[in-house]
């Protein structure tokens, strides 16, 4: 036990899961699953954009059954994952709510609001007997009254794109991730050259997390980049785990220190 915890690690996540997001990651899921044992950690929206309501298509229903059974994590990811409080009122919030993203949906609500949008997803987790240890924000983007509500929930974790953080008390832990924008042509190429400084820099972390969306998955160079990149590492030695699995890990690491 001692030598897995002391194996460097690797998280693959697929964010924004949804029936209109499902069949893009169809192809690169079956060619991850062709490497071997590669559990994958699926942020899932339970409406995405207000019209992917989980609850109305069984058939995702059951093909998420079917990637737990393979070893995977089901996390909450939003549950609208789209901004639609209050037009922005000063120029940072243009900036993070209308530039950087149009979906914060957790960056303005209130500790009463985002309560409301948690205890929702949580909700739907048991309806359908999902095992659920996580939150992840759309876009990492939370308000204070988002994290207070957190500190409420029985949930362990949550993150942003360069830590994981212990739940209720937030207790920051490092895990470098690894992102693209790939909208356009140049913002993929810029991705690239990032991410392969990002990844050299970050050879000898005891984490990186791949963090794909749905978009990189409709553009064959960033397709193959974050297959190229998984094999890669992969080859390295790092042992593929889940969110949840790799902070267990750690509490044990911890355990085994004390």
């Amino acid at each position: 036990m001692v030598e897995a915890m002391d194996k460097p690690a690797l998280i693959l996540a697929l964010h924004d899961v949804a029936p209109c997001t499902w069949a893009d990651y169809q192809p690169f899921v079956r060619a991850v699953d062709a490497m071997g044992d590669v559990p994958i950690t699926w942020l899932v929206v339970p409406n995405f954009h207000k019209h992917n309501d989980l609850d109305k298509h069984p058939q995702l229903r059951h093909q998420l059954d079917a990637r737990l059974a393979h070893g995977d994590e089901l996390t909450l990811h939003g549950y609208f994952h789209c901004d639609d409080s209050p037009i922005p009122t000063t120029p940072r919030e243009w900036f993070m709510r209308r530039i950087y993203t149009h979906e914060g949906e957790f960056y303005d609500l209130s500790q009463e609001a985002a309560l409301v949008r948690l205890r929702q997803g949580i909700e739907l987790f048991q309806r359908h007997d999902w095992p659920l240890a996580g939150f992840v924000a759309p876009a990492w983007l939370m308000s204070e009254g988002t994290r207070q509500a957190l500190r409420q929930l029985p949930l362990s974790y949550t993150s942003d794109s360069q830590h994981l953080y212990r739940l209720p008390d937030f207790t920051a832990i490092e895990a470098p991730g690894l992102v693209w924008s790939a909208r356009s042509a140049w913002r993929r190429g810029l991705s690239k050259l990032v991410s392969d400084r990002r990844e050299h820099r970050w050879q000898h972390a005891p984490v990186i997390r791949l963090g794909l969306h749905p978009v990189d998955m409709r553009h064959e160079f960033s397709r193959r980049y974050w297959l190229q990149t998984l094999e890669r590492l992969l080859d390295s030695g790092r042992e593929p785990m889940t969110k949840s699995r790799w902070l267990v890990l750690q509490s044990e690491r911890l355990e085994h220190a004390a």
